[in-house]
């Protein structure tokens, strides 16, 4: 679970850089994020750094909140507004070919997962094999 969702953050936080205008700062202006040219490379690098903790099982509770709230946002600034059919608190609506239930779900498809995926990470932590945490807390133990 930690390597599949951190390397899905990992590769999205690679590409808020490499395609800035596309993922980042211009895809950031168009859905009514404050501060684009800042926030842009702000979430890709806390997606970067978050998803390889994430990956290495280091600090993984943390990592999976600050993903959670990374994630959360992004929902409700992009798939909400589609299943309202319209803009909302200041955020816009992307042009898509139809709104509503089914168009949010099919455009959220994979956020929901992995949503659900940072959640039992939380819960559960890293594991007890091959991650830093179990390393450390077991280290610390003897």
């Amino acid at each position: 679970m930690r390597l599949l969702v951190g390397s899905v953050f990992v590769s999205e936080g690679i590409q808020k850089f490499l395609y800035p205008a596309e993922l980042a700062a211009g895809r950031f202006a168009k859905i009514g994020i404050p501060a684009p040219e800042f926030m842009g490379p702000f979430v890709g690098g806390f997606e970067i750094v978050c998803g390889a903790l994430l990956i290495i099982g280091l600090l993984t509770r943390l990592a999976a909140v600050v993903l959670l709230i990374d994630i959360s946002v992004a929902i409700l600034s992009t798939k909400i507004p589609v299943l309202l059919g319209h803009g909302f608190c200041g955020l816009s609506l992307q042009k898509l070919p139809r709104y509503g239930f089914w168009s949010m779900m099919h455009e959220a498809r994979t956020d929901f997962p992995i949503w659900l995926g940072l959640l039992f990470l939380l819960i559960v932590g890293a594991g007890k094999k091959w991650s830093l945490d179990a390393a450390i807390a077991s280290g610390s133990s003897s």
